[in-house]
């Protein structure tokens, strides 16, 4: 059962934030890029580096130079890859993201993953278009809550 998202107050304090965002399936991440931006600038956040790239399996290599630099608390990386009739779609969602992890790991850098792997347009609508379950605002107040307790394991 898909649940509702649960709106919680995160001040962003010094954090900062990068958003890597794929541009293939556009009307669906974009929308997820406009609730995760709306989140961290409710939250106060001052510094959002946004890149965008072709597809999802391009947001690994850009979260790693990223996360290498350390001038950011965390990344959020979003996209949305609907199944087709082979197992493409599958390879690269696993790929992204065992990246993702080993990247977050490597580099003690919270990577936020909201690279969705979708059956379906309807499943990519009710996730990424509504307020009521957008992964991408989602996805925000994760980074905000990570980058809270990042910032306490440093104090």
């Amino acid at each position: 059962m898909l649940k509702a998202l649960r709106r919680k107050s995160f001040r962003a304090n010094h954090a900062t934030f990068a958003i890597v965002a794929s541009q293939y399936n556009a009307r669906y991440v974009d929308a997820m890029f406009r609730a995760a931006m709306s989140e961290l600038k409710k939250a106060g956040a001052k510094s959002v580096q946004v890149i965008r790239v072709p597809g999802a399996y391009e947001i690994p290599v850009v979260a790693a130079r990223l996360a290498r630099e350390g001038s950011v608390s965390a990344i959020v990386c979003l996209g949305v890859i609907l199944r087709g009739e082979t197992a493409h779609a599958s390879h690269i969602s696993e790929a992204v993201s065992q990246a993702l992890m080993q990247i977050q790991l490597r580099y003690e850098v919270p990577v936020i993953h909201e690279v969705l792997l979708l059956d379906n347009k309807e499943q990519a609508r009710v996730r990424c278009l509504g307020r009521k379950h957008n992964r991408g605002a989602e996805a925000a107040q994760t980074a905000l809550a990570m980058a809270q307790v990042m910032e306490k394991l440093q104090a």
